[in-house]
């Protein structure tokens, strides 16, 4: 089965009670997957690149403005990394580090967040190299939450959500998923690309 819920509809009270969904998804389930070719994951974002994000959900859907309180939630959801309960497997395209939300300060922080981060026992960060020779066609991002019958996977499109239960579709995106991972780059190889980017960023005047 799969069911779609226009933004609109679902932000028209704001950003917080979406955030506040989000969290319980990420609690309920102990595993999770995630495929992000050209931003950064959610549960890793920092406060100022969240900020900027839902800024800009804010304006271009025209939805009330509780910018803070939807961070707020956001940065709450993240403790699902550091409780020991909870395991993540995810997959950021290069591009992810150089798409430029913010400008230079909030990118390099954002950086050294996954510079950071990637020792985490709860998290299996890879990155996909621009190069990188790939067995499957270019896809949109994805996530997977949870396994077995409970999982699901859920895709965020620029009019409304998409969320997909059919066992036969979950299984093409479990996929996908194992031949995006195979095609990225982890530990010290992934580290080396963060540190590249952090460097970029760095070269950068903020006034850009």
């Amino acid at each position: 089965m799969t069911s779609s819920v226009p933004w609109q509809e679902r932000l028209s009270t704001g950003t917080e009670a979406v955030q506040d969904d989000v969290i319980g998804w990420y609690q309920s389930t102990r595993e999770g997957r995630a495929y992000v070719p050209d931003m950064i994951w959610g549960t890793l974002q920092t406060e100022a690149y969240a900020t900027v994000i839902l800024g800009q959900v804010v304006e271009f859907l025209g939805i009330p403005n509780d910018v803070p309180a939807g961070v707020a939630k956001r940065m709450q959801r993240q403790q699902v990394l550091y409780d020991g309960e909870h395991h993540y497997d995810v997959v950021l395209g290069e591009q992810a580090l150089y798409t430029n939300v913010g400008g230079p300060e909030v990118m390099r922080g954002q950086i050294e967040r996954l510079i950071d981060e990637t020792g985490l026992p709860s998290l299996r960060l890879g990155i996909l190299p621009s190069t990188a020779r790939m067995d499957l066609f270019p896809v949109h991002g994805f996530n997977i939450y949870g396994t077995g019958n409970d999982a699901r996977a859920h895709v965020e499109l620029v009019s409304s959500s998409v969320d997909v239960t059919e066992p036969s579709e979950l299984a093409l995106y479990g996929k996908a998923f194992a031949l995006l991972r195979t095609a990225a780059v982890h530990g010290g190889d992934a580290k080396a690309l963060l540190r590249k980017a952090h460097t970029h960023w760095r070269r950068i005047p903020a006034r850009e």
